[in-house]
């Protein structure tokens, strides 16, 4: 690693993303890039090789267990179903109505009208 890389990573810490992981990670999966860079901004954005690669096993981690496709969409259904809540990394569609002022989430991907988003603790 280059001295101006050790510079960036200093003062910039958990927002440097290597592009080349993004390949790396990637793979033949069809995962929006912008998703990639996200998830190895926050677990990959160190110089330290042994951080970096146990930053890729969790980023590979959670996309298998929370990304979803379109193929899947019945599968999730069927889970969200039985534990009454799970968590997702999908499009959202959100509409405020301001007469109610209330929002109504719905998922392009999952072909669902409705969703109930609750924040993380």
């Amino acid at each position: 690693m280059n001295e101006l890389d050790q510079k960036i990573n200093t003062h910039f810490p958990g927002l440097v993303v290597r592009k080349d992981l993004v390949k790396t990670v990637k793979g033949n999966a069809i995962v929006p890039s912008y998703v990639l860079e996200y998830l190895l901004g926050q677990y990959c954005a160190t110089s330290d090789e042994p951080t970096i690669q146990t930053g890729i096993e969790t980023v590979k981690e959670i996309l298998a267990k929370h990304y979803v496709h379109r193929n899947e969409a019945g599968l999730i259904r069927s889970n969200i179903k039985e534990k009454g809540a799970t968590k997702l990394l999908t499009r959202l569609v959100s509409i405020l109505t301001t007469r109610r002022m209330s929002t109504r989430h719905s998922s392009p991907t999952l072909a669902s009208k409705r969703f109930l988003l609750i924040p993380e603790q």
